[in-house]
């Protein structure tokens, strides 16, 4: 077996600690005693109804399949620790964050956004970082990209944008069309595009790109005192990208790349790592802030906001099993404890439902009872009962109503969350299409980029937006020179060289 990486050898090294094969059994636990055969009359007779190994196992096998996820179908999980470094007491309380040292067990999953699960790992997409805290005052959940922002900033537009990065709904293709259609239409996307185009948009595998809770959280600590907050992992291993020709040949020789290279590197003791960091905003800092300080597609500048912080997560443990500990794990912004709530940021809002419910619909009323989202740090109690696949003792014979006079789960104030003393104004619909959409954008692109990065994230807009119709190519254009005159005219100047070039190549042909 030399020359074969852990991924790879995976089934040799679990036949090498396996010693005997055990007995065969059915779903049940009866043994086997024939699994090449299904019971027939006589050789070549018909297959009897009464052979239950033949239709447990088919039984099982035509609904061994859950939906995949609509977004984030196609990722890759682990399991490992996080360790409080710095004392962040003063600005919450949270259970994991207690007192410098300690350990809170944890699993994440990182993914591609907008693939089905068979697509590549190399794709030009975002990047799902979520992780999952597992301690002694519940589950929390931090669900969050490899950007520290996001295409767009009011949730109702979520639908329709998803759709763009999908699917035709009658050719069934991606259509630069949808995709850059939405795109120009709504000029709040040109900062998390320029972002995507950008080199940091083909990460080098999962262990090589930051991590970021992008929406604006709320922190509350001990005594009630609450500030804003945003989260972001560093990557410990340093930021490592692809060019878009490297991506490209990755995805079509290994489609599973990243996944391939977090399982390796964990297998072979090489354990990633990243440094958690929070921003802090106060309420006055916010109300002051000359933007919005929700808005998920612009950050906090971290010269007025710096980094301070926190702890370090490290994975060391690879799935024992991927269905049951990456397929099944669900994670959701509302899966908040004590100390960390959320913000007025209209995207978190929408997503606290919506992750739950596609939970639920996906994995089940009870998807907090598989093992991988059970909050095993924390002692459970409530009033939830029954539901399909309920796999505990439904809480035996403690009462099922609130409140009772039983000695059934009470609750206590103390535990109560933050509550805002101002209000945000009168209830309403406010459209934020016309808020300051590119004065970040033009720092991004001016500030941030090398002249390298410039010329490849306008080539890889270039390359991917002359697939669009040319009215849909201005709008996009116009957005970005918006941002800075020479963005927009870069893009412009390669899109004319590759309409030439298409050209020249077309007349040859036409010629032969």
């Amino acid at each position: 077996m030399a020359g074969r990486d852990k991924a790879t050898n995976q089934m040799e090294e679990f036949k090498s600690s396996q010693g005997s094969p055990d007995i065969l059994t059915t779903g049940i636990g009866s043994p086997v005693g024939n699994k090449n055969a299904s019971q027939t009359v006589g050789p070549r007779g018909p297959v009897l109804l009464q052979d239950f190994v033949f239709t447990d196992e088919m039984a099982h096998f035509n609904r061994e399949r859950i939906p995949e996820r609509v977004v984030h179908a196609k990722g890759a999980g682990a399991f490992g620790y996080f360790e409080c470094t710095h004392d962040v007491t003063k600005y919450t309380k949270l259970a994991p964050f207690g007192f410098v040292g300690k350990k809170t067990p944890l699993a994440v999953r990182f993914s591609t956004v907008g693939g089905e699960s068979g697509s590549a790992d190399t794709a030009r997409d975002p990047r799902g970082f979520a992780v999952k805290m597992y301690t002694e005052e519940g589950n929390w959940d931090m669900v969050g990209n490899n950007t520290p922002i996001f295409f767009i900033r009011d949730p109702f537009l979520f639908p329709s944008f998803i759709h763009t990065q999908k699917r035709n709904p009658q050719t069934h293709l991606k259509d630069p069309d949808m995709f850059w259609d939405f795109i120009s239409l709504r000029p709040e996307t040109a900062h998390q595009v320029s972002f995507l185009f950008s080199d940091r948009g083909t990460p080098n595998g999962y262990r090589f790109m930051n991590g970021y809770g992008s929406h604006t959280f709320k922190l509350v600590n001990k005594e009630g005192k609450a500030v804003y907050c945003k989260f972001h992992w560093k990557c410990d291993q340093g930021i490592k990208n692809l060019s878009a020709d490297s991506a490209g040949e990755i995805s079509g020789t290994d489609p599973d790349y990243a996944m391939r290279d977090l399982y390796n590197a964990i297998a072979e003791g090489n354990s990633p790592s990243w440094s958690l960091k929070i921003q802090v905003m106060t309420y006055e800092e916010a109300e002051r802030f000359r933007w919005n300080p929700f808005d998920l597609t612009k950050i906090w500048p971290q010269g007025e906001f710096p980094l301070i912080p926190v702890g370090r997560m490290v994975l060391n443990r690879n799935p024992k099993n991927y269905f049951a500990e990456v397929e099944q794990i669900a994670f959701s912004p509302a899966h908040m404890i004590p100390g960390v709530e959320a913000s007025p940021d209209k995207m978190l809002q929408g997503r606290l439902f919506s992750y739950s419910d596609t939970h639920r619909h996906r994995l089940g009323s009870n998807y907090l009872q598989i093992p991988v989202n059970c909050p095993y740090n924390a002692r459970l109690k409530n009033y939830q009962r029954d539901g399909p696949q309920c796999v505990t003792d439904n809480q035996g014979g403690a009462p099922n109503y609130f409140p009772n006079s039983f000695q059934g789960p009470v609750d206590d104030p103390k535990w109560l969350e933050h509550m805002d003393k101002h209000s945000n104004g009168q209830v309403g619909r406010y459209n934020t299409a016309d808020d300051d959409n590119f004065t970040q954008v033009g720092t991004f692109f001016n500030k941030v980029l090398t002249d390298e990065g410039r010329e490849n994230l306008t080539s890889n807009i270039a390359g991917h937006l002359i697939g669009a119709q040319e009215f849909i190519q201005k709008r996009a254009i116009g957005n970005f020179a918006k941002a800075d005159p020479m963005y927009g005219r870069m893009i412009q100047e390669k899109i004319d060289k590759l309409k030439a070039k298409n050209q020249n190549t077309s007349m040859q042909h036409t010629h032969l």
